[in-house]
């Protein structure tokens, strides 16, 4: 399955070097390129969210919020420091590949790395609403905001995007 997901992907990226003019290594760098840039994104994301999550058990308040909280704050933890190795995963395995003529093998692995971290990031996001929101609103509201950042996050990042890839360029 792997050999021919590669061929199709391989089939994938010639088509697209054809039809822009460029050579498939040219793709390949353009899609380095443009892989890194996604990357820069979500990272500043993990890292604001991640930075908040560091320091709120050095809050006062924080030993009032009881087994739902801290649970919340674990599940908020533990997703963006994953969704954190995940995104940064692909620097590193540019890195190990540096130099080896293995561009394709690096956009693969950021590309899947990307979609996994993304995952993370949303529950990271999504938890870290509900357990500030619960503090702030109440239980019901909070899960109900929650759920909608979810559901809002899920069309938005994976429904919309899978949906056009189906139904092909216009």
């Amino acid at each position: 399955m792997a050999e021919k997901r590669s061929t199709a992907e391989r089939s994938d990226a010639e088509r697209s070097a054809r039809a822009r003019g460029e050579s498939p290594d040219e793709v390949l760098d353009r899609n380095v390129n443009e892989v890194l840039q996604e990357i820069r994104v979500a990272i500043t994301a993990v890292q604001v969210l991640f930075a908040f999550l560091l320091t709120l058990p050095f809050q006062s308040r924080f030993a009032d919020l009881g087994t739902f909280g801290t649970t919340v704050y674990a599940v908020t933890m533990i997703s963006t420091a994953l969704a954190t190795v995940v995104l940064i995963a692909p620097v590193s395995f540019h890195r190990m590949l540096f130099r080896r003529r293995q561009k394709a093998a690096i956009v693969q692995f950021a590309d899947r790395s990307l979609v996994v971290g993304l995952t993370l990031l949303l529950t990271g996001i999504a938890s870290a609403v509900l357990l500030v929101l619960d503090v702030v609103l109440g239980r019901g509201p909070a899960i109900t905001v929650c759920a909608v950042i979810v559901a809002i996050g899920l069309v938005t990042w994976y429904g919309l995007p899978l949906r056009q890839r189906a139904i092909g360029p216009s």
